[in-house]
């Protein structure tokens, strides 16, 4: 049975992760911090916080659960 959740982007920016990975891989940064510094995303509800540093951590950009903040 395919999951009804599917979450690969910032919502508020429209940005996708994948494109997330792409500038972090191009730049080295390897916080939300130092990711915003070269893309902006994630700075109105911030929901996508946990996705992003998950995917800066294993590369994932898709995503089919809910994460917290953690």
């Amino acid at each position: 049975m395919a999951s009804a959740v599917c979450i690969d982007r910032c919502i508020c920016s429209k940005v996708p992760f994948t494109e997330l990975k792409e500038a972090a891989e191009r730049t080295g940064a390897d916080t939300i911090e130092s990711l915003q510094a070269v893309r902006e995303f994630g700075v109105n509800c911030r929901l996508c916080h946990p996705y992003v540093r998950r995917m800066l951590r294993d590369g994932t950009t898709e995503f089919h659960e809910i994460l917290r903040d953690e």
